[in-house]
């Protein structure tokens, strides 16, 4: 039989984080990122949402690698849980990539082998040849990858913005991408995450000019500043700026702690030792002369920001002399969130400023203008949107139909889709398992069933069914008990008719043996269930408790 080149898509695509996808010859499977997403409102109780593994698990053995585009959650975050059950022989990423997933699974006592690529590295998978290429983003080492397969070259762009003046002056390699382009590129997958988003994303340094005015205009005040704990170029400039305003610096936060510790080892991070100052030496300072860079952009629980903001962080006091910078974008879901710690800061005195009011934070995502640029540098023939909603993927393949790609050359992917590269063009192929896999501390797989049950308890409480029964005849000595929670209460009139008709519908059972456990609790929860939604049209969690007498 002969072999395809394949690609599965096991998450981004129809959904914003998540990512990951499979590229698959033969008996070689090559898997490009593995993200974390976080849970919505209503996915009570759980910590991340991973991508469904399981066909992963079915083809372990064809695992050969997992090439990490860069290090922010939503493509590295779900590699400690991928690493439990399937035996990936090599990690592949750039130095502070691999520094992130490092420190990652020390936390999940994991080891794995990994290979630090750069922008220029050429690497080979069986029967894959992997170049990586430098690319802007809103965070160091990103990469860029093209794939050199039995069926010609894919190019994936990873996230990706343009940026011709980036922090780190290493700008994206436009004339390798260019070259990559002239030699034939026969699919391209590209990040779509603002391809609603007309012209450029604004410079980083932009965001620079604007925090230093603010620090200018804030002299006598301590400044607090919260952004993304990964985004050591936004950091820097933070750091630079403090410096040359005479501030100290003090870091508050585990993650941002750790994150600038592991940029100053890699040597992404420059900064002299002493602007740094701890929580507990910043007493002695001017809070005129602090600058605190903290977590909590998101409006995390227990981040630091949002301890500033009910008033339990156990160092800092926010009052009517702080100015708080929040310098990041609210990630999909996380908007009430962000808008309850800033109006807690306002109430406790302190000017607020975020990016709806100034230029303190820019995109790492590509506007239309970038994609096409792109689209214009790599020329492919084939095109296929990821990273990003439905929406985003529609308005990204109507961008690829503007530049020159073929209408019917353009796939728009959903979850658990199989795409088959073939000589004469795309094939869809049958679906593979996808999906979400939720994260509830030690519990790891599908608790939809559980989810549900926390929903509903939510809404509409749940009320217990005590009965003492003889489960052989169905003679009740006692009436039952009922206890009820997070329900309207029902009146003593209710309760006695519930008990009575729990009791009639106990004895008609028609008693066969004596195990009757589950026929009785079946018919108390059909007798309660259908006495609440007749009065209140309440669908509460029923739970019958069954005593033997």
């Amino acid at each position: 039989m002969a072999k395809k080149l394949k690609i599965g898509f096991l998450g981004g695509v129809g959904e914003i984080g998540k990512n990951m996808t499979v590229i698959e010859y033969g008996d070689s499977i090559v898997v490009i990122d593995a993200g974390l997403t976080f849970p919505s409102e209503e996915m009570l109780g759980v910590d991340v949402v991973i991508p469904d593994f399981s066909y992963l698990v079915e083809n372990k053995e064809k695992v050969k690698a997992v090439i990490c585009t860069h290090g922010h959650e939503d493509h590295i975050g779900a590699i400690p849980y991928l690493l439990q059950v399937v035996d990936t022989p090599v990690i592949f990423g750039s130095r502070l990539t691999l520094g992130l997933i490092r420190s990652k699974l020390e936390e999940f006592s994991l080891k794995a082998k990994m290979k630090t690529v750069d922008a220029g590295s050429e690497i080979s998978v069986d029967c894959f040849k992997i170049r990586f290429y430098k690319v802007c983003h809103s965070i160091a080492g990103a990469l860029a990858l093209s794939i050199d397969t039995p069926q010609g070259v894919i190019f994936h762009t990873g996230d990706f913005k343009i940026d011709h003046t980036p922090i780190d002056n290493e700008q994206m390699d436009f004339y390798a991408l260019a070259e990559l382009g002239k030699k034939g590129v026969k699919l391209m997958l590209s990040d779509s995450t603002n391809a609603e988003r007309p012209g450029h994303t604004i410079s980083e340094r932009k965001v620079g000019e604007s925090i230093s005015r603010i620090f200018a205009a804030n002299e006598k005040r301590r400044i607090i500043v919260a952004t993304f704990a990964s985004n050591l170029h936004r950091i820097q400039q933070i750091l630079d700026i403090a410096a040359a305003s005479g501030r100290r610096v003090v870091l508050s936060g585990r993650s941002v702690i750790k994150v600038v510790e592991l940029g100053k080892t890699l040597k992404l991070l420059r900064y002299d030792d002493n602007l740094i100052v701890s929580e507990a030496a910043m007493k002695k300072i001017p809070p005129e002369k602090l600058c605190i860079i903290c977590t909590g952009s998101q409006g995390e629980r227990v981040s630091a920001l949002t301890r500033m903001a009910a008033g339990e962080h156990p160092s800092v006091t926010v009052g009517i002399k702080d100015t708080v910078i929040i310098s990041a974008s609210a990630i999909p879901g996380n908007e009430k969130s962000i808008y309850n710690v800033i109006n807690s800061l306002y109430r406790l005195g302190a000017e607020v400023i975020y990016a709806a009011i100034e230029d303190v934070h820019t995109s790492g995502h590509a506007h239309q203008e970038e994609l096409k640029m792109m689209l214009s540098l790599i020329r492919p023939k084939y095109f296929i949107p990821v990273h990003g909603e439905f929406r985003h993927l529609k308005i990204h393949a109507g961008i690829a139909q503007a530049m020159g790609v073929k209408k019917e050359n353009i796939l728009i992917p959903e979850l658990g889709w199989s795409v088959e590269v073939a000589k004469d063009g795309l094939k869809k192929l049958d679906g593979i398992k996808a999906g979400n896999s939720y994260v509830d501390g030690d519990a790891v797989g599908d608790l939809e069933p559980v989810i549900k049950d926390r929903r509903q308890l939510s809404a509409d409480g749940f009320i217990i069914v005590l009965l003492t029964v003889n489960v052989e005849n169905g003679k009740v000595p006692m009436p039952p008990e009922i206890i009820t929670r997070g329900m309207a209460a029902l009146s003593e009139e209710e309760i006695a008719e519930m008990k009575k008709q729990i009791a009639d519908a106990v004895k008609n059972i028609k008693y066969r043996n004596s195990d009757n456990r589950e026929t009785i609790k079946s018919t108390i929860r059909r007798t309660v269930r259908k006495m609440l939604y007749a009065s209140s049209q309440s669908t509460p969690m029923i739970v019958p408790i069954v005593v033997e007498k």
